[in-house]
């Protein structure tokens, strides 16, 4: 399933490489840490290259927080595949001519017909759950169970957020509507008619603020009922539900 992202890389075994082998996969990650990443001074990269020590795990560890990937050590697939994706971008990084002089592959027949992306997507590959993970944690989305539920809630997030129109109406001036103090009832009174006015303005504040809190939490419902408002029906039970 890496087989892709290490030919690229001009790993020596893309075809053969089992990640469940312990030592295949322990010569992977420090192939791929002195050849490609470099994250680590040459110095620095003993614990990471003692693949027999017992202590190798602990390294690893410390080398996925030092590399800030997003998979614990105990999803290995997943944390394998970002390294490999980490490493891709490096390698183009550092041959970004000797890429862009490569010729496009020859279009097919089909070429103009317009292909679902969808189609073929296999939700349940450790790229797919990978991608969609890096993709929540840089949104700050929630981690759920099934991956296609977190894909849904990144694209509602996208669209009304991300999207060119979003933030084009987030990035407007917003003019503000001179507010008369004295038609607003403080409902106490200090002594003291600056410490009143002062109070007035504070209490507007917070006021302004609770709206803004409410359109947050209306757009979080909008939200989750838009990725739970999909009831599958079974026939046989004549009920509708997930």
């Amino acid at each position: 399933m890496f087989r892709r992202k290490l030919t690229a890389l001009d790993y020596h075994n893309p075809v053969g490489f089992e990640c469940k082998d312990e030592t295949q996969f322990r010569n992977c990650i420090v192939w791929l840490e002195d050849q490609k990443i470099r994250h680590y001074k040459i110095e620095d990269r003993g614990n990471l290259r003692n693949i027999p020590s017992s202590d190798w795990p602990q390294a690893y560890q410390k080398y996925l927080q030092d590399v800030n990937c997003p998979f614990p050590v105990q999803e290995r697939q997943e944390a394998l595949d970002w390294l490999l994706g980490l490493a891709v971008r490096y390698e183009y990084g550092d041959n970004v001519d000797k890429y862009k002089r490569c010729e496009p592959l020859a279009a097919s027949s089909d070429s103009n017909k317009a292909v679902d992306p969808l189609v073929n997507l296999d939700s349940d590959s450790p790229e797919f759950k990978a991608g969609v993970t890096a993709l929540a944690n840089i949104l700050k989305i929630q981690r759920h169970d099934d991956y296609l539920v977190m894909l849904k809630a990144i694209r509602i997030l996208i669209q009304e957020r991300l999207s060119p129109e979003a933030i084009a109406k987030a990035s407007q001036n917003r003019e503000g509507i001179p507010v008369a103090l004295d038609k607003h009832i403080l409902g106490f009174d200090t002594g003291d008619a600056t410490l009143n006015e002062a109070a007035q303005i504070l209490r507007l504040l917070h006021v302004e603020e609770l709206r803004e809190l409410q359109t947050k939490i209306n757009e979080a419902i909008v939200a989750v009922q838009a990725i739970i408002a999909d009831p599958k029906t079974d026939h046989r039970l004549g009920k509708v539900g997930r």
